[in-house]
């Protein structure tokens, strides 16, 4: 298995952890991508595409990574006076008010705290595909607890919900407005809509192994009917075994949809990681970067039963050291703010630093955030960085 790309001298660990990666973590195909000031300091690719090499352009499904690139959209408004984050999700979408969520403010949409964690209706075959029919249910849908009390992880349904936001403002579909406002200018290979003529480049998920320990997320899914935990996994609408289908790649569903690779996560985070603009390209005035960075909700997560942290729309370190290893998120700085994907995946800005950071891949890993093989590149690069690790297992400088 051959490596290829390019990577600094500073940053030969970086390399060294993603070739042991496919030596002795199971990886089998990958991508990892670092910038500094703006620069890139790290292009490496390798490994088996499904038959055929990783190649430099190839993509694949990152996940809740995609949820990093719904959250940009409403910061985007935000940052333009467009969209007021602190307003009731009303004023922007009336028929949402029902059954309890009139007082429900946009960020508590953004922090997971609006208490439609999971679906309560069925969800028709297919149906998580269909932006009409769920924003139509989560809009009637009364929540699990008073919006704003809690938060839990809305792993399902907060693209719906950010993204009717942001529809609704700017009057461009999800997908339409990342493109025309971000990845377009920006260049990005990361699509929330995949043309047809890209779906060659695809590299399908390989599953993740079966091991011992498992997240108590899934244990009160197989243990406890009718929990958000069970509707979480059981009332998708057969999206998982979907996933990797024309279909899904094509459809618009901002919470886990996205395509991409390294290259393009690091370089969504780029200009978060430079004060909102890189190269001409403003995204967000610089004002914007603390709301995207500080941590709103945080403890005990009431979907995912494990201690989780989150800003306005994007996920943080937490303190999880202690914890099994499938519960842990990831370790990276205090400032630092991105999101993870299903299996592993992450891309995340850390402003600190000025460094920004992206990892795909296809096999599947276990736990909560990334496992060992993202961890190992995430920890190479603050050790570059001249980073140490904090007892907790965060970074500082």
């Amino acid at each position: 298995m051959t490596v290829e790309g390019t990577c600094a001298d500073e940053f030969a660990e970086v390399r060294t952890e993603f070739e042991r990666n496919f030596a002795e973590r199971g990886e089998v195909g990958a991508g990892v991508h670092v910038t500094v000031d703006g620069v890139t300091v790290v292009d490496l690719w390798g490994g088996d595409a499904g038959g055929r090499p990783w190649r430099e352009d190839t993509i694949t499904h990152v996940w809740s990574c995609t949820k990093g690139a719904t959250a940009l959209c409403a910061h985007v408004l935000a940052a333009r006076g467009e969209l007021d984050l602190d307003a009731p999700v009303v004023e922007y979408w009336p028929e949402f008010g029902r059954d309890g969520k009139a007082g429900t403010l946009v960020r508590h949409l953004l922090a997971h705290q609006a208490g439609l964690a999971a679906v309560r209706e069925p969800v028709p075959a297919g149906g998580m595909l269909d932006w009409d029919l769920m924003t139509g249910l989560l809009a009637r849908q009364e929540p699990f607890w008073e919006p704003g009390t809690r938060h839990g992880y809305h792993a399902l349904t907060f693209g719906h919900l950010v993204g009717e936001v942001v529809r609704r403002v700017s009057g461009l579909g999800l997908a339409e407005f990342f493109e025309k406002e971000v990845s377009g200018p920006l260049g990005l290979d990361f699509w929330l809509t995949l043309p047809e003529d890209l779906e060659p480049l695809v590299a399908r998920t390989v599953p993740a192994e079966r091991g011992e320990a498992v997240p108590a997320v899934y244990v009160a899914a197989m243990g406890s009917p009718g929990s958000m935990q069970s509707l979480l996994m059981g009332n998708t609408g057969g999206y998982v075994a979907a996933s990797d289908t024309r279909e899904a790649h094509a459809a618009q569903y901002g919470s886990v949809g996205g395509m991409s690779n390294a290259r393009g996560l690091a370089q969504l985070y780029r200009p978060l990681a430079l004060g909102g603009e890189y190269n001409g390209v403003r995204l967000v005035d610089e004002a914007q970067i603390p709301l995207m960075s500080a941590v709103v909700s945080a403890g005990h997560d009431e979907m995912l039963l494990a201690p989780t942290r989150f800003s306005l729309g994007f996920m943080k370190a937490a303190a999880n050291r202690h914890l099994p290893a499938v519960e842990r998120g990831v370790a990276m700085s205090d400032g630092a703010f991105g999101h993870s994907g299903m299996g592993g995946s992450l891309g995340f800005a850390d402003p600190g630093a000025r460094m920004s950071f992206g990892y795909a891949m296809t096999k599947m890993g276990p736990g909560l955030g990334v496992n060992a093989r993202g961890q190992s590149l995430v920890d190479a690069v603050y050790r570059a960085l001249g980073h140490r690790r904090a007892s907790d297992g965060a970074w500082f400088r």
